[in-house]
């Protein structure tokens, strides 16, 4: 089997997931998830997880991998990603990788992670001084470990400012030593020939389907679900608990945001999302081809 890793991606609600299926049924395909939430057990309607229907037209592998109260690394993900990928490739079939989360799509394409490793002990402090004193603590500890500035890093954003010090403070090396360092590792998938495609909509049409996937959803039972996830841990985990349409309705169970703003709230913060993905397909992904998702079919794509 040629070693090609076909990759579709696109934004929330573009119609990633039908097309898929249907490019894996004509090519004797499998597809291996790219979408950081669907790795957790339970996240299933605020994620527009694969039905159990669509799972059995095509086997997908990166789904349901842990808990919800439990932490989801890009190490941890490539160590499963390559898995799948022999797997699915030993058995002659082809691997179609499908989502839209530009931290893990990023891993198909360039290095993402270091050698850097982070002890349990230290990692736990971290989260315990960032839940008592919130993220300007843990800021102006790495602005103390890295004199010379902390670069491009986004401060405000609690992953990588936390991310970032577990791996200043488990090295003992600034960012930009561990940059330059990082800069020297191969890409988990180097010696592939990576076919990425694009899905993309008119603005207009994406945020109609937007706004029809969110009220699906808690029609489906979006509120129960959260529910049922507080019960199990999930505000242990920042990354699933801050996740749109997570974060509003836990705000809605706590009081802090009216029943009637749900659906609008998280429309909003799915749009702005969108943008933000667009911004990221623009400018980090290499060279891929860009369809038109209102009249695209499977043999369009690659």
């Amino acid at each position: 089997m040629d070693r090609i890793l076909h990759v579709l991606t696109g934004p929330t609600a573009v119609g990633k997931t039908e097309l898929a299926l249907r490019w894996a049924e004509a090519k004797n395909a499998e597809i291996v998830s790219c979408d950081a939430l669907l790795f957790y057990r339970g996240m299933d309607i605020g994620t527009a997880k694969p039905t159990t229907a669509e799972r059995a037209r095509v086997p997908h592998h990166l789904i349901d991998l842990c808990d919800v109260s439990e932490g989801m690394d890009v190490t941890y993900y490539v160590t499963k990603a390559r898995e799948a990928v022999a797997d699915i490739t030993a058995r002659g079939k082809r691997v179609l990788v499908a989502g839209g989360s530009g931290f893990y799509l990023k891993s198909f394409f360039a290095p993402v992670a270091d050698n850097v490793a982070v002890p349990t002990e230290l990692r736990a402090e971290i989260e315990r001084r960032l839940a008592d004193g919130g993220l300007v603590v843990l800021v102006e500890e790495l602005r103390a470990l890295n004199p010379q500035g902390l670069g491009a890093l986004d401060v405000a954003n609690p992953r990588r400012v936390t991310r970032a010090l577990e791996r200043c403070r488990a090295s003992g090396k600034t960012l930009d030593v561990l940059a330059a360092e990082f800069a020297q590792v191969p890409a988990p998938f180097a010696g592939w020939d990576v076919r990425c495609t694009r899905l993309d909509r008119d603005p207009a049409d994406l945020d109609e389907r937007i706004a029809r996937r969110v009220d699906a959803m808690i029609a489906d039972g979006l509120v129960a679900e959260v529910e049922r996830l507080r019960l199990a841990g999930l505000e242990r985990n920042l990354s699933a608990s801050r996740a749109i349409g997570y974060r509003e309705t836990l705000a809605m169970l706590d009081g802090m945001l009216p029943s009637t703003e749900l659906a609008a709230e998280i429309v909003r913060n799915t749009r702005a999302l969108v943008k933000k993905q667009r911004t990221w397909f623009r400018t980090q992904l290499p060279e891929h081809r860009v369809v038109p998702a209102e009249a695209a079919t499977a043999r369009d794509l690659f």
